[in-house]
């Protein structure tokens, strides 16, 4: 059967897949000479990637490729107290600039409430200026605190030898323990 035999099969059948299921009643009309296994280009061989026949191949069903692929994220994600400032800085942002919006349209109006408007457009600017600030001030503090800088007055490397030494004091204590429990507590004073 040749690929137009196919295709009209696929969408002429009355029924789709969808992640991998059969759903009775819906068309795919969608179907290209790609998305059909043994044409274009997901043949072995064509360049493309041959996807495994759930039953579906040998059974006559077309199978379909996913829709996307996942990827990793470029970025790593801000810690939370950065994502929070930075959350509060656009929502103050954003009212900063409606405050503005209906400041200049209350003046063109020549409504009374321009005035009260345009002074809170200013306080709000000011306010609007230290969320920025804000942001750039926490993400700073968290990296001093918590990344990895390179620099005589990160305070990050001394936190981490503290770390590392109240775990090792910890491991000492607990193989203290154990060594006690296996010699049958042969090295406590009192027996309970």
């Amino acid at each position: 059967m040749d690929t137009t035999g196919r295709r009209e099969r696929a969408v002429g059948s009355g029924a789709a897949r969808v992640a991998g299921r059969t759903v009775p009643g819906a068309r795919d009309h969608g179907a290209r000479d790609h998305d059909i296994p043994g044409t274009g280009s997901d043949r072995p061989g064509a360049g493309g990637r041959a996807y495994p026949a759930e039953g579906g191949e040998a059974a006559g069903q077309p199978v379909y490729k996913p829709l996307w692929v996942e990827e990793p994220a470029r970025r790593r994600r801000m810690p939370d107290p950065v994502r929070e400032a930075a959350v509060r800085a656009v929502l103050i942002i954003a009212v900063t600039l409606m405050q503005a919006v209906v400041a200049f349209l209350c003046t063109l109006a020549g409504s009374w409430l321009a005035f009260p408007m345009v002074l809170s457009s200013v306080g709000s600017t000011v306010v609007a200026t230290w969320a920025v600030l804000d942001v750039w001030v926490t993400r700073q503090v968290w990296n001093q605190r918590h990344g990895v800088v390179s620099a005589p007055s990160s305070t990050a490397r001394a936190l981490r030898r503290e770390r590392r030494r109240a775990r090792r004091e910890q491991r000492t204590a607990e193989r203290t323990q154990e060594r006690i429990r296996r010699q049958g507590g042969a090295g406590r004073l009192s027996h309970p």
